[in-house]
């Protein structure tokens, strides 16, 4: 595959294809369009009771949108769970375009002025991309998870897709459905309107509802 621009990327992301890298040192990107799709029901989003208490406490400070680029190269890094990523620098030349363009967010855990977890992704219509997140303090990712989806909700959004289905993803509710039944939910989100609202608190609660 070829240098993509930012338009050719929108129109793959909303016919279901995603661009992946086999590592981060290679140039290369590989279209993906699993034959499983994952996604995390809006509506059934569960948080456990553990991680109700986490948020109660409130320990991290949640931004949006105020380091999309140090995110995106965090979620990028080595860690425990994996020694390799998908993410290379065209992966993140392609998504700052998409950031300036205002399509793509992050969401951000800080803790003393330190960026400790987030994630980040793209929302097209009333569907959001979760692409990838990382968590440097227990946590930190699950935390700027439950904000994602609160903003989610509150903005109007039908669909999040996860691409694909891990444990982490798991006990929040996420599913696999079939290609097909997938591009009918992606289909119906991106002909509406959501707005992902970056500037206003809004309260993890809202995750819930």
């Amino acid at each position: 595959m070829g240098p993509l621009s930012s338009d050719l990327l929108i129109q793959a992301y909303a016919l279901g294809v995603f661009p992946m890298a086999r590592s981060r040192d290679d140039r290369r990107l590989y279209w993906i369009d699993p034959e499983l799709r994952g996604i995390l029901p809006l509506p059934g989003f569960h948080v456990s009771k553990r991680l109700r208490k986490t948020l109660r406490r409130g320990g991290f400070e949640i931004r949006c949108d105020s380091a999309f680029e140090a995110v995106m190269r965090a979620c990028g890094e080595p860690a425990e769970d994996r020694t390799e990523s998908w993410i290379n620098e065209e992966i993140v030349r392609l998504f700052l375009d998409l950031f300036r363009l205002g399509l793509a967010h992050s969401v951000e855990s800080w803790r003393e002025g330190r960026l400790v977890g987030g994630l980040y992704g793209l929302g097209l219509g009333a569907a959001f991309f979760g692409e990838s997140m990382f968590s440097r303090e227990t946590d930190a990712s699950k935390v700027a998870l439950v904000h994602l989806v609160a903003r989610l909700k509150r903005g109007g959004f039908q669909l999040l897709d996860t691409q694909f289905v891990t444990s982490h993803l798991r006990q929040f509710g996420a599913i696999e459905i079939p290609r097909d039944a997938y591009r009918a939910q992606l289909a119906a989100a991106i002909d509406r309107h959501a707005v992902f609202d970056r500037v206003s608190n809004v309260g993890w609660e809202e995750a819930l509802g």
